[in-house]
């Protein structure tokens, strides 16, 4: 059959009339043409791996190793990564013997929230941040509520185009007045949150991420001198916990809150309490003395409430006296600044004089409705309140 078909499109051709022969004859000529042109700008066709390759930006912190192998140092899992895989971050990858991060200049989300949402409650109470995230992360918390993003990789969510230019741009324009990396674990977007930062500060806006502390020292050190706060979530006390119910550990994240002490940065710290997952008083207690010990009494601590979600739906919301216990386990052992969140309306939900007990800044859930403090002192004692505060 495919040979007669040249005949029929001769005869075809042969029983058009005049007109349409010009017409027909010009477009194929004008086709011919086109396919003999050299590409403009001597341009050749770009192969499928150098397009892939435009999506990817080169990673900072890894090794090369031998057979094209790369080990990811950025944090505590320290992935040796094959050529063309990826990490348990699932947000680098290996690409010929170098590693590349697949979410630079792709957040998911840009989210303008009160500075109380991260919470982060001694810096400028009642700002507007916003906050900035993309997919991914290096744990994997079974009580997770943001896991349809964490839970899931750069080819399953479909991301935003923005640069770190375009990201401080649109913090500006939305008149926030710091930039915060959160939602997702910022460690995994580290080159993203970094070139932000920079700029960001350029700008006279604050800096800052909430992580789960999970990201190695060296990287660490470098982002902390381009940062104000970090919010930690210190999920357990109790190693085997971490590994069982956050795929984390917990020596690494003790070093971070460490580090970000030595470093001055300020920092809060955010504990989860999970019904018979980490809300032992023993364990509460033991976690509120080594942050007395190694990180000092001032450091904020927020006790919040947890909500069934994820994998752990069977278990029942943190009863409201299980977080109240907490808070006076830690003021008993020493904490200054303790605070229950996710009780919206609660009382311990405000920052208190601890010298007087007189309420500095009362908040219902994230809304301040007054703050006392002035120029950074407690006006019923004096006492200086760390943070910032201007």
């Amino acid at each position: 059959m495919w040979r007669e078909y040249p005949r029929r499109l001769g005869a075809t051709i042969i029983q058009l009339k005049p007109a349409w022969l010009i017409i027909f004859g010009g477009l194929l000529l004008v086709g011919i043409g086109i396919l003999l042109l050299p590409p403009a700008n001597n341009a050749v066709p770009v192969p499928i791996a150098a397009q892939e390759n435009r999506e990817m930006t080169p990673a900072r912190f890894y090794q090369q190793l031998d057979d094209h192998r790369v080990q990811c140092t950025l944090c505590f899992h320290n992935c040796v990564i094959p050529a063309g895989r990826h990490g348990i971050c699932r947000v680098r990858k290996n690409y010929r013997g170098r590693l590349y991060t697949l979410v630079w200049g792709r957040p998911v989300g840009l989210q303008i929230d009160p500075i109380e949402a991260e919470p982060m409650y001694h810096m400028i109470p009642g700002h507007r941040n916003l906050g900035v995230f993309t997919v991914s992360c290096n744990f994997r918390c079974k009580q997770c509520h943001n896991w349809h993003i964490t839970q899931r990789g750069p080819d399953e969510i479909r991301a935003l185009r923005f640069t770190p230019e375009e990201v401080v741009a649109e913090a500006i324009r939305r008149n926030a007045r710091s930039i915060s990396h959160t939602i997702n674990e910022p460690t995994v977007f580290f080159e993203f949150m970094y070139d932000i930062a920079t700029i960001a500060r350029a700008q006279g806006l604050l800096n800052l991420f909430h992580t789960n502390g999970g990201i190695s020292p060296e990287p660490l050190r470098a982002l902390l001198r381009h940062m104000d706060g970090v919010v930690v979530d210190l999920k357990a006390f109790c190693d085997e916990t971490y590994g069982e119910v956050f795929g984390g550990r917990l020596e690494p994240v003790l070093t971070t809150l460490k580090i970000i002490r030595e470093e001055g940065v300020w920092l809060e710290i955010v504990n989860l309490v999970i019904p018979t997952i980490n809300d032992c008083m023993d364990e509460i207690r033991a976690m509120s003395e080594w942050i007395v010990e190694h990180l000092g009494p001032d450091v904020p601590l927020h006790f919040t409430r947890f909500h069934p979600n994820f994998r752990l739906t069977h278990l029942p919301p943190t009863p409201v006296k299980t977080l109240e216990m907490a808070h006076r386990i830690a003021r008993e052992v020493g904490i200054n600044f303790v605070t229950i969140g996710n009780v919206p309306g609660h009382r311990y939900n405000s920052t208190f004089c601890p010298c007087t007990g007189e309420r500095l800044i009362h908040r219902t859930h994230f809304a301040v409705i007054y703050n006392k403090i002035v120029d950074g002192r407690s006006p019923f004692s004096g006492r200086p309140v760390p943070g910032i505060w201007e």
